[in-house]
């Protein structure tokens, strides 16, 4: 299910700007007082995550200050308590027993990545604490009845996903005959780029090569030759961070380009800044250009993270699909607080399993298998050094079609 670009845009007119996150970032008077509300969670600040793993703690840094100037949480200042989980699993899972036996915090918020959200989740399972997260991306492993996933995929994206890509490929001015799947074995690429093998077998496209590699390759060599040979009209990188820089870097190092690429999930800033990378397609729940920023509140986010990210030299300064999923986290945990004036984990559980929550990328619900609501994924496209929204056409950013060849 995606939400339609008329929609969100006439909830928008009839809500006004204070319904979507809890009076975003509207000043609401007082000054928080008191013993501070702790919030703690790790995130891949060191590591080959941690290109990713910066977004989410520039943006994390903005919501609280944010959260802080318009009143805190019930009238009490927040402090994100915040760990380096150096990109590993075991190290979050380690750490999250810490935040919760030794810093005591009062809730939970989660790391970037499945493997590291999974890891979290097990420990908030055994404390029954709840976690809001921001990128899990295999909701069927998500059977904590207290998790709550930040990032709308859907339950199922391993078929929603490809079935979007490839329905917009079938649609376009070349559509695609062979395909070609190169996939990292991380959880959550592998997992939906498995999915895309049998949704293009489905839709009759040839597969003329299936390739998988370890995460934390750097040796891309190999794998780009092997493209080569193939020459594929279609190519699906399973990718994640730097892993899809690294590949078409391989490739241009043969003197190759792939006609048509998709990367599902890529570090934003270094992929959309590499020349060969022009053309590059990738998934999205938010873009820092209209329609997704005729809502203020994220016209004014996308403001501040630009000049936040500006002044730290990060290589991309735009929000995109990690700083919204990570923005979005911050609203789950804020409105839930706000709407039954409590920090019990039970009782804040409940209330969202039954309520949605108004966000930057659209409206969330938490009803379906693994707390997952509707896929409301978008497809987004390198042109001229910037990502812009492709497809569904409804919320495509003004001029901009899907470009193939």
């Amino acid at each position: 299910m995606t939400i339609d670009r008329r929609a969100f845009l006439a909830a928008l007119s009839a809500m006004g700007a204070g319904a979507l996150a809890p009076a975003a970032f509207a000043q609401t008077g007082g000054t928080p007082s008191g013993d501070p509300i702790r919030i703690g969670g790790t995130l891949a600040l060191t590591g080959p995550l941690a290109a990713t793993g910066l977004v989410h703690k520039l943006t994390g840094e903005i919501y609280v200050e944010n959260l802080n100037k318009r009143g805190g949480l019930l009238g009490r200042p927040v402090e994100w308590v915040l760990k380096d989980d150096q990109s590993k699993p075991d190290v979050a899972r380690t750490l999250y027993e810490q935040l919760i036996t030794s810093d005591k915090v009062d809730l939970l918020i989660g790391p970037y990545a499945t493997g590291n959200i999974l890891s979290a989740m097990g420990v908030a399972q055994r404390y029954g604490k709840m976690l809001v997260h921001h990128t899990f991306g295999i909701p069927k492993l998500a059977k904590y009845e207290r998790q709550f996933p930040a990032w709308s995929l859907g339950p199922d994206p391993e078929t929603t996903t490809p079935e979007m890509v490839l329905d917009m490929m079938a649609q376009s001015q070349h559509p695609p005959k062979r395909i070609a799947v190169v996939t990292s074995k991380f959880p959550s690429v592998h997992f939906v780029s498995l999915g895309a093998r049998e949704v293009a077998k489905k839709k009759g496209l040839e597969e003329v090569l299936f390739l998988e590699w370890d995460f934390g390759n750097r040796d891309y060599a190999p794998i780009a030759g092997r493209i080569k040979e193939a020459d594929p009209d279609f190519l699906w990188v399973g990718g994640l961070g730097l892993e899809g820089n690294l590949l078409l870097d391989a490739l241009k190092k043969i003197d190759y380009k792939p006609r048509n690429h998709f990367h599902l999930y890529p570090a934003p800033g270094p992929m959309v800044k590499a020349p060969e990378a022009d053309g590059a397609l990738s998934i999205t729940i938010f873009e820092a250009h209209p329609p997704y920023t005729d809502n203020p509140v994220a016209a004014q986010f996308v403001e501040q993270f630009r000049e936040r990210a500006t002044k730290a030299n990060m290589p991309e300064t735009s929000v995109e699909v990690q700083a919204a999923a990570s923005f979005s986290a911050w609203q789950i945990i804020e409105t839930a607080v706000v709407a039954n004036n409590s920090l019990d984990d039970e009782k804040l559980a409940t209330w969202l399993r039954n309520n949605t929550v108004d966000t930057i990328q659209g409206k969330l619900r938490f009803n379906e298998r693994g707390n997952f609501g509707d896929d409301l994924g978008r497809v987004k496209q390198v042109q001229n050094g910037q990502w812009l929204t492709v497809w569904p056409k409804d919320w495509a950013a003004p001029g901009a079609t899907l470009k193939t060849s």
